[in-house]
């Protein structure tokens, strides 16, 4: 039988928990406070309170265009990571293919390498096929990024299923592809919901892929944010930058309302 914590244990670790979330929530609610200041310059605490850099971001032409970049690039970046993501691990976990470990390591690998590399690397294979940069190679270039996110939350969730259930469904008299629709996907959605959440946020907030491949129509929202900080330092900025931490807050709800984060990120 295991024995109760000391008291001083549980106080330790309340405690340690409570000074890890100021770590992560003061700097979110300092942007916030910042986003309502009155003040044209980035100060806190605020000296009066205004929406008017809320109504800036929305009826200005600096962050508009680039939002809606970086939503058409995010939500195209995670179609494909999510198809070809499941398709990969699906077919590792549940088939014995030559190499698995190999194709594995490759397809993972964008994890390990520096996302600087990557996007050097873009750009070099893009310039050398006399290409210039686009929305659709940063769309190709995000899912590369994020195909390991939808393959580790699905051949995570796929490894706590029974094997069994799809040959149960087999000798049953289903076919491949009613076995598939079935069985096979509606066990692994929660990784899919999961890993396309984790690609969708990857893909919405890079900037250094994205830094690479920009252009003078193709701009992100986090390349637009940095390139305002360095010659307009507003509090548009920390109005967009708490606009972008409600659009995480809001998926992450709707994500429990559905499937619940429970299974999701099991």
């Amino acid at each position: 039988m295991v024995k109760e914590f000391p008291p001083f244990v549980k106080l330790l670790s309340i405690g340690f928990g409570v000074v890890i979330a100021l770590y992560m929530l003061v700097p979110i609610l300092v942007v916030a406070g910042v986003s309502i200041n009155t003040n044209r310059f980035l100060s806190f605490p605020p000296e009066g309170l205004t929406l008017e850099w809320y109504s800036e971001v929305f009826t200005g032409g600096t962050y508009l265009q680039p939002f809606l970049t970086s939503v058409i690039v995010a939500i195209f970046a995670t179609l494909i990571t999510v198809t070809v993501g499941t398709a990969a691990a699906l077919a590792i976990t549940r088939f014995d293919i030559p190499y698995a470990g190999a194709i594995q390591g490759f397809l993972l690998s964008p994890l390990i390498v520096p996302t600087i590399i990557l996007g050097i690397g873009t750009l070099s294979l893009i310039s050398a096929l006399g290409e210039a940069p686009s929305v659709w190679i940063l769309v190709l270039a995000h899912a590369v990024i994020t195909i390991p996110y939808v393959m580790r939350t699905v051949m995570g969730v796929m490894a706590n299923h029974d094997r069994f259930t799809e040959e149960a469904a087999r000798t049953l008299g289903a076919s491949g592809w009613h076995r598939y629709r079935s069985v096979v996907l509606p066990m692994a959605r929660p990784g899919i919901v999961a890993g396309g959440f984790f690609a969708f946020n990857v893909s919405f907030d890079d900037a250094v892929v994205a830094l690479f491949l920009r252009s003078h129509s193709v701009e992100t929202l986090p390349v637009a944010i940095y390139g305002q900080l360095e010659f307009d330092a507003s509090p548009t900025v920390a109005a967009v930058s708490t606009l972008m931490v409600l659009v995480t807050v809001v998926v992450m709800i709707f994500m429990e309302r559905t499937i619940g984060l429970g299974k999701a990120f099991i």
